[in-house]
C-alpha cells in the first residue's frame, strides 16, 4: 500500500484542485469568451495571463483546445497558433515539473504486466514515444500526469512535446479559423 502512496497523493491533488477550481468560481475564467477578452483587453499582460491560465487549466484538467480556440479567434490563425504553441509547451513543462515533484516516478512501482510492458516501451524510445503521444493527444492533462509519473527524463519529455505539438496545433488552427469564418463565433 505504501508504494502507491504517491499515486494516491496525486489523485487527491487532482480532486482537490478540481474542487477548488469549481467552488471558487475560477472556472468562469476558462471559457472561450473570457480567454478572448483577456487577450484583447491586455495585449502584453493578457498573453502572460493566458499562459498562466493554460498552466493552471492543465493541472485542473481543462482541455488545451479551449485555449487554442480562444487564441485563434482573438489573434488570428498564425499569431494565435504561435501563442498557443508557446503557452502549451510552457504549460506542459509546468505540469510535468509540478507532478514529478509531488509524485516522482510513481508509475514505476506498478507491477501489472501491461504497465511494465508500456513503461519498457517508453524506455526504449522515449523521444519518439513522447513525440507520437503529443501528436495524437496534444496537451491532454492525463498524458502530462502519466508522463510525469512514468520516469521519462525531462529532456525527452520537452523535446517530444516541442516536436509533437506543431502538427496538431496547425490542424486545430485551420479548423478553428474555418469554423470562425463559417459561424458567427467571437
Amino acid at each position: 500500500m505504501l508504494k502507491h502512496k504517491k499515486l494516491a497523493l496525486i489523485v487527491l491533488l487532482i480532486v482537490g484542485l478540481v474542487l477548488l477550481f469549481k467552488s471558487t468560481g475560477l472556472s468562469q475564467y476558462f471559457t472561450l469568451t473570457a480567454l478572448q477578452t483577456v487577450i484583447h483587453q491586455y495585449p502584453v499582460w493578457g498573453l502572460c495571463v493566458f499562459v498562466g491560465l493554460f498552466c493552471i487549466g492543465n493541472l485542473v484538467q481543462v482541455p488545451g483546445w479551449i485555449f487554442l480556440a480562444a487564441a485563434v479567434l482573438a489573434l488570428g490563425q498564425v499569431v494565435g497558433g504561435v501563442v498557443t504553441y508557446i503557452a502549451a509547451v510552457t504549460s506542459c513543462a509546468f505540469t510535468f515539473l509540478s507532478i514529478r515533484f509531488i509524485g516522482g516516478s510513481a508509475l514505476r512501482n506498478l507491477t501489472q504486466p501491461w504497465a511494465v510492458y508500456l513503461l519498457n516501451k517508453l524506455d526504449v524510445q522515449p523521444l519518439l514515444s513522447v513525440t507520437l503521444l503529443r501528436t495524437c493527444l496534444q496537451t491532454a492533462p492525463a498524458l502530462n500526469y502519466t508522463l510525469a509519473l512514468s520516469g521519462v527524463r525531462f529532456k525527452h519529455y520537452m523535446l517530444g512535446t516541442m516536436i509533437g505539438l506543431p502538427l496538431p496545433i496547425f490542424l486545430y488552427c485551420l479548423f478553428f479559423d474555418l469554423l470562425a469564418k463559417m459561424l458567427p463565433i467571437t
